[in-house]
């Protein structure tokens, strides 16, 4: 809620080894969120390949029939997410938003046009989050797009539990489809 202030999260290894550079490089002062789940993920880091501007979001799966819209540490279980209704017959669209302030409309507003259902899926509670911001701007700029409202997916709105009873409170690859699955019944 700070203008000037850049706040990013990447979802996978290249990710975080481009965005760290670009953080410390940028003329603004940014918050890098390292999600911690990810940690002791292994992938590879393209050393020779150009980096996505920092805040653009990257659509990392191609769908047609809903528009996921997700990042950080809940890329990964997007994915999965995707994977489980693929087998199911829907084609989901992925797109790893990477940075949370700005954020890049544009990216999401284009699948929604597509796709004409949304849902937003981070480890944050839903009350006053990114996910509002996204659901409120993208029923804003593609409301005669969309098929039916958008489903925010995140924590409980609760205190964040101790760590015995994390699992219980993140958004798992269930909790999505189950969102998918309500978007997919208008």
């Amino acid at each position: 809620h700070t203008p000037g202030l850049r706040v990013v999260s990447p979802s996978n290894s290249n990710d975080a080894y481009w965005m760290i550079q670009q953080a410390i490089e940028s003329t603004d002062p940014v918050l890098f969120f390292e999600p911690k789940r990810r940690y002791w993920q292994k992938s590879a880091v393209n050393l020779d390949g150009a980096p996505a501007h920092l805040h653009a979001a990257q659509v990392i799966r191609v769908g047609t029939d809903a528009t996921i819209a997700t990042y950080g540490p809940m890329v990964p279980v997007a994915l999965q997410a995707a994977e489980i209704a693929a087998t199911e017959g829907h084609s989901l669209e992925v797109i790893d938003i990477r940075s949370m302030a700005p954020i890049d409309f544009a990216t999401i507003v284009e699948s929604v046009k597509k796709t004409g259902r949304l849902v937003v899926a981070h480890e944050a509670n839903t009350f006053v989050s990114v996910s509002s911001e996204i659901a409120a701007r993208v029923a804003e700029l593609a409301f005669y797009h969309l098929e039916a409202p958008v489903i925010r997916v995140g924590g409980f709105d609760v205190p964040y539990p101790a760590a015995k009873l994390e699992e219980l409170f993140l958004p798992d690859a269930d909790r999505i489809l189950e969102a998918v699955d309500r978007v997919l019944a208008y």
